[in-house]
């Protein structure tokens, strides 16, 4: 995390008032303001244990020094935490400082890869392990879990779903059965390759963990199956990584 922190600091350093085409609307000053509310929002939540109301007057500063500033503060919440420690968070299954530490790490180098793209560097290196974990998060906690929990935020998306599943999988281990039900989606892990998948999309890690999260195309995955599927899959992912 500490990484990618420092690569997206760089990024935004680079080009602060360059459009961010990851992410529409947004400059990449406007990146750092929405990386730094994130950060103190979560600094309060692991320092307290639960939600806050309002969040405590933003530090002084430009955009770059309250980034700096957030940052340290959620690396010493962090740090004052065990991963087994309850904390409140969005997902009634995982109440654990843990699922801080996962959730921070990954906004951290999704949000990088915006900054690289909106000042025109070359991405990073994303670790596979990283990638791997990764699209487990995005597939199980916010395309599953929002769509059950939060189905309006799917609009009509979920009521064109007939049931079927794509199996989504990774060169460097993991799969994903991904089934597309109008009451929201279920994702099963270790899906095997004998699945009953309509299609399958695999691939590098980070290239799956881009597609998933729309920062990345589809040029180095391998699809099979029904095409269509794939694309109402990836058409999802756009309402919970925004």
């Amino acid at each position: 995390m500490d990484a990618d922190a420092t690569r997206l600091r760089a990024a935004i350093a680079a080009a602060p008032s360059a459009p961010v085409p990851t992410c529409p609307g947004w400059s990449a000053t406007d990146l750092a303001d929405h990386v730094t509310h994130v950060y103190r929002h979560k600094t309060v939540i692991l320092r307290t244990g639960a939600f806050p109301e309002e969040l405590p007057p933003a530090p002084p500063g430009d955009a770059l020094a309250r980034l700096d500033a957030a940052y340290a503060e959620l690396v010493a919440a962090l740090a004052a935490r065990e991963p087994g420690e309850a904390v409140a968070t969005w997902d009634p299954a995982d109440q654990t400082a843990g699922f801080w530490m996962r959730r921070m790490a990954h906004e951290t180098v999704i949000h990088r890869v915006d900054g690289e793209l909106a000042a025109g560097l070359p991405r990073a290196p994303i670790p596979a392990d990283l990638a791997v974990d990764g699209v487990d998060e995005v597939l199980v906690r916010f395309l599953e879990h929002g769509s059950r929990h939060w189905p309006d935020d799917f609009g009509d998306a979920l009521a064109a779903l007939d049931g079927r599943a794509v199996r989504v999988s990774t060169t460097a281990g993991g799969s994903w059965l991904v089934r597309l039900a109008p009451d929201g989606v279920t994702v099963t892990p270790d899906a095997p390759a004998a699945s009953d998948a309509a299609a399958e999309v695999t691939g590098d890690p980070v290239d799956v963990l881009l597609w998933l999260w729309r920062r990345g195309g589809a040029d180095g995955l391998i699809a099979t199956g029904d095409a269509a599927l794939i694309g109402e899959l990836h058409e999802l992912m756009a309402k919970p990584t925004l």
